[in-house]
């Protein structure tokens, strides 16, 4: 099936490791120009041919440094993908979690993609609407006092997504999100990661951390990166053109509601 995405342009958030990385690689694969944003890695982001912008999108000037990059580089704008993030399990509970720890996981987690949505939103109208596709979490959905404070940005940043659809759609932007349960990167299962955190406070291992993770589900496995970068062209190309305002799990079949 051609996605009819060649030549088309895009900016992709958290970009030089795990989901991020996929879907830069995913989309250039397809003939798609990316300017990629990330803390680091601008190197491996120039090998796999995007325009890096190494930033940070909780400072106050992230964003716009993002923004800038693409108008400088394409004059327009066609795909959003939101996808920077982190989670810290909390593994001493709710009371642990410090104001300021709740203030940088909203900033990560939920106001990133808020504020680069709004810098954006005038580069994706003035080519005419495109596609914005931001990556949420299973945790949206299922809040899990582990990742407290991350099921709740999540939360709030698939609400923020479904309003945004309903305000832009006439404009020809679609808004859709991606809810993954656990992936197979370095945020689950690399060093530091939520499987050796939780093994370290648990006593368990890294291995039987990450066997539970995924026991709750049909395909009994970790989604892979470049299965959510698949479905990513999916919802960024033209042929799903009356698609919005959609959440699109990919998690094995763990949530147990429809």
């Amino acid at each position: 099936m051609d996605l009819r995405l060649s030549g088309k342009t895009a900016i992709v958030t958290g970009a030089s490791r795990g989901i991020g990385l996929a879907v830069t690689r995913a989309l250039i694969e397809e003939g798609v120009r990316v300017v990629a944003a990330a803390r680091q890695g601008a190197d491996e982001l120039r090998e796999v041919g995007a325009i890096p912008v190494i930033t940070d999108l909780t400072a106050p000037d992230g964003p716009a440094a993002v923004a800038e990059a693409a108008a400088q580089a394409f004059g327009g704008l066609d795909i959003l993908v939101n996808n920077v993030g982190a989670v810290r399990p909390r593994t001493g509970g709710f009371a642990t979690v410090t104001p300021q720890e709740w203030t940088a996981t909203m900033a990560v987690n939920f106001l990133a993609a808020v504020h680069v949505t709004r810098l954006a939103l005038p580069l994706l109208t003035s080519q005419g609407g495109g596609s914005i596709i931001t990556i949420s979490s299973v945790n949206a959905a299922l809040p899990d006092p582990l990742v407290i404070d991350y099921s709740a940005a999540k939360a709030a940043l698939a609400s923020f997504c479904k309003a945004l659809s309903k305000e832009v759609g006439p404009n020809g932007v679609r808004v859709n999100t991606i809810s993954p349960g656990p992936v197979a990167t370095d945020l689950w299962l690399g060093g530091g990661g939520v499987a050796e955190t939780v093994a370290a406070a648990a006593g368990g291992t890294p291995e039987s951390v990450a066997t539970a993770a995924v026991s709750g589900t049909a395909t009994g496995r970790f989604t892979e990166p470049g299965e959510v970068a698949d479905l990513v062209l999916f919802l960024a190309s033209p042929r799903t053109g009356n698609i919005t305002g959609a959440d699109f799990a990919i998690d094995g079949g763990l949530k147990p509601t429809l």
